[in-house]
């Protein structure tokens, strides 16, 4: 299959991104493009990996995961966990994926840990920020989050690399900057107070409809799938 549709794709939004970051005075390529692959067939992935040099991909499942492993390019590729995660399927990931984004519980976390122990593994994890406080969406509320910051602190397999956070669907650029900014500030006040300020936190926000709001709010990895892949 011809693929060559994801090269134009790819360089739109690397090219929306560096405009966002210029808007904001930041640097393009401090900013982390992962493609979220979802809903694309492994060649896909691997297209995007090798020939256009994305090198951070994020899996949502982990059975979908688990089927295209051996078949994935995995020189040079970052595999990111960034879906809902069910504690009985961690066993599965510990051993493949470089980083879970969705951390929002202090049970999951500590069944990471476990995990994590019997392999001699640290894994780095975020913590899933619910911005919009919607009940049908995971993550812990924006008070709750120190608390899981500071439990996850002392687990020792567990390194805490920053923050996740999805945005409710909204229908102005300003909605979504309202919620990003509110969550960015909460971010760094918890980094800064926590002393985890030894180095900057990666926060993890922006999809396909609201990146480039993300990145002039501060976003340091932006998730970004239907568009990539969009023939």
């Amino acid at each position: 299959m011809d693929y060559s549709y994801i090269d134009k794709n790819v360089a739109d939004v690397r090219a929306r991104m560096a405009r966002a970051a210029s808007e904001a005075g930041r640097a393009g390529e401090d900013i982390t493009l992962l493609a979220a692959v979802k809903y694309v067939d492994t060649d896909a992935v691997n297209y995007i990996h090798t020939r256009c040099g994305i090198n951070d991909i994020g899996e949502n499942r982990v059975q979908q995961l688990l089927e295209r492993w051996d078949k994935l390019e995995h020189d040079g590729l970052r595999v990111h966990f960034i879906g809902s995660l069910q504690t009985n399927k961690v066993k599965y990931i510990v051993d493949k994926v470089c980083m879970i984004h969705s951390v929002d519980s202090e049970r999951l976390a500590a069944e990471i840990e476990r995990q994590c122990a019997k392999i001699g593994r640290v894994m780095d994890v975020l913590v899933e920020i619910n911005c919009g406080r919607e009940e049908n969406k995971t993550g812990v509320l924006p008070e709750q989050a120190e608390a899981l910051c500071q439990k996850i602190s002392e687990m020792p397999h567990l390194r805490l690399r920053g923050f996740m956070t999805m945005a409710p669907k909204c229908e102005y650029v300003a909605e979504y900057e309202k919620y990003f900014t509110e969550t960015y500030n909460l971010i760094i006040d918890i980094w800064e107070k926590k002393l985890y300020n030894i180095e900057r936190p990666i926060i993890s926000m922006g999809m396909s409809g609201s990146f480039e709001a993300a990145v002039r709010c501060g976003s340091t990895c932006v998730r970004v799938g239907n568009i990539l892949f969009a023939e």
